[in-house]
């Protein structure tokens, strides 16, 4: 997986979830928190998200077949779509259920002190590996907004471990409020109704997450900024004219298509245009290094034609018209 795939914040939020998972469980067995018991389903979940996506980054780098001639840069977007589905299963329906029947039969809690201490445990393990994905993120994020950032990226691992990360740590604040109202009170209801909020959140996230990925699969173009720097590239003013129109999409995070229709001099014989179309075909991987499959047809512009537009369909962003 490349650099920016994340994978330094996806081996810390492995590691911390491992440790978490770990102390959560012991701390539902000495204590019978329902809460507790959410966590640990919620930790174990996330532990096996983080393998998923390592898993994904590994696949994705196999050599293109005749079969998937394009590669398999995409089998890191299925791989995060099924982290969000296990997010909503495994985490957040997981989670309502319990809370849903500590309510309906709630009992005290025993041993306060495990829940407590495992939950401040594991409150200072996720900001640390919620502070290492906040770096990764912000070597990539530039000006954009978190939220922005969480719906542009083209590489799904980082977003994917920024919301989980986020999700953990409210969830913990919440199972931690839900266990010190039902101490307070001597009433384990509020331990189921912070199971419940843990649940909801969990689902909220895993709909983000799905919502996000599920673009990522149709398959999304090229960022603003690179589809201007393609066109740039594209148009030298000599051999090609202008762009009659365009589609870019990206086969995986680091891979993009670009497909365009050029306007060459109607003089050119053969082999300028040839020459003319690895010349642009240069220029724009210079310019995005990412476009590593061009298809570039020369045409001759006629403006009546460029009227009715490149198809039936409305236009894509990045076109000019044909």
């Amino acid at each position: 997986m490349s650099a920016s795939g994340g994978t330094k914040a996806i081996v810390a939020a492995l590691a911390a979830n491992l440790a978490i998972a770990v102390a959560k469980f012991v701390a539902f067995l000495f204590s019978g928190s329902s809460s507790m018991l959410a966590e640990s389903v919620h930790s174990v979940a996330d532990s096996g998200n983080q393998g998923l996506l390592l898993l994904g980054g590994k696949k994705a780098q196999r050599e293109a077949t005749p079969q998937h001639p394009f590669g398999y840069g995409r089998e890191r977007y299925i791989y995060a779509f099924l982290v969000s589905i296990v997010l909503f299963s495994v985490g957040g329906m997981f989670a309502i259920y319990e809370g849903y029947e500590k309510i309906k039969h709630p009992h005290e809690i025993e041993a306060w002190y495990w829940p407590v201490g495992v939950l401040v445990f594991a409150i200072i393990a996720e900001t640390f590996s919620f502070r290492t994905a906040i770096k990764e993120s912000n070597e990539l994020r530039g000006n954009l907004s978190w939220t922005q950032f969480v719906r542009r990226a083209k590489a799904p691992e980082l977003p994917v471990v920024l919301l989980e990360d986020l999700g953990a740590l409210v969830g913990l604040i919440l199972a931690l409020g839900g266990v010190g109202l039902a101490l307070l009170t001597g009433n384990g209801v509020w331990d189921g109704i912070g199971t419940l909020c843990i649940g909801v959140l969990l689902i909220i996230i895993a709909i983000v997450l799905a919502a996000e990925t599920k673009s990522l699969l149709l398959g999304e173009a090229a960022g603003t900024e690179d589809i201007e720097k393609i066109k740039a590239a594209l148009v030298d003013g000599d051999a090609v004219t202008r762009i009659i129109h365009m589609r870019t999409l990206h086969l995986g995070p680091e891979e993009l298509l670009v497909a365009a229709k050029i306007a060459v001099q109607h003089e050119d014989t053969a082999a300028e245009v040839a020459e003319a179309i690895n010349a642009a075909e240069d220029r724009i991987r210079q310019a995005v290094p990412i476009a590593r499959v061009i298809y570039l047809e020369p045409d001759i512009y006629n403006a009546s034609s460029a009227s009715a537009g490149p198809d039936p369909s409305s236009k894509a962003p990045g076109d000019a018209g044909h």
